[in-house]
Formats: C-alpha cells, structure tokens, sequence
C-alpha cells in the first residue's frame, strides 16, 4: 500500500461519517462500501463521474473517495470539478496508477494505492496528512 499525501485532510477522524463513493467496477465500489460500513460510515455510491457530480451537487459529504481509471471522466477530473464547487471538500483517491497521479496537478487531498487493506483505508481515512 501507498498513502501520498497531497495536502491535509481535516474531516475523517472519527467513525460514522457520509462519505460519496465513486468506483465504475460494482464488486470494488461493493468491497469498499463494506469496509467503510464496518466503521459505521454512510455511503452514497456512484458508478462514474458523472453520477457522481450530480449526487454531490445536491447533498454534503464528510469525503469523496473515488477510483482514477473510469470510463467518461477521470477521478482526477471528477475531483477538479468537486473542487471548483466546493473547495474544502476532501478527497481521497484510490487507484492502481498512482504514479500517473503524481504528475496530475495534485487534484485530491490524498491518493491511495490499489490493493488496500482495511487499516490502509482506515489510516487515509483518520491521519491528517500533509
């Protein structure tokens, strides 16, 4: 597992928070929603960007997880566009090509490499990194 920290994230520290999950693969997205209910977080699920800008424009989240790689709009432009209506809003991005992310204008607050473990997501989740 790899945690870059792009700059902090304040909100997560505790359990039972409302959290936007945006993966494209039903059995990933699945997988992490479990994980995250094992800490009593709320999860709202998108299967791509563009659901996902819809279900934020209407709602509040604590965070933003969301894969890299989707077809239609990548995580990293879903986090821009998630920024630019909300500039404080958290965002954790979980991927397997981390290394692209590197050089992508740092548009989450962190970046998690695939595969994960619990304790990988659950330290993203609490550390303020920075």
């Amino acid at each position: 597992m790899l945690l870059v920290s792009m700059k902090m994230i304040k909100v997560v520290s505790a359990q039972g928070k409302s959290i936007l999950l945006v993966d494209d693969d039903p059995d990933v997205r699945g997988s992490i929603k479990l994980l995250l209910s094992i800490d009593r977080h709320t999860v709202t699920e998108a299967a791509n960007g563009h659901e996902a800008l819809q279900l934020f424009t209407g709602s509040r989240y604590d965070l933003v997880i969301t894969d890299y790689r989707m077809p239609g709009m990548l995580g990293d432009e879903l986090a821009r566009n998630i920024k630019n209506l909300v500039p404080a809003q958290p965002i954790l991005m979980v991927t397997a090509y981390i290394e692209k992310l590197l050089d992508a204008g740092k548009p989450a607050d962190a970046v998690l490499g695939k595969p994960f473990s619990i304790d990988d997501l659950r330290r993203a989740i609490a550390t303020p990194t920075g």
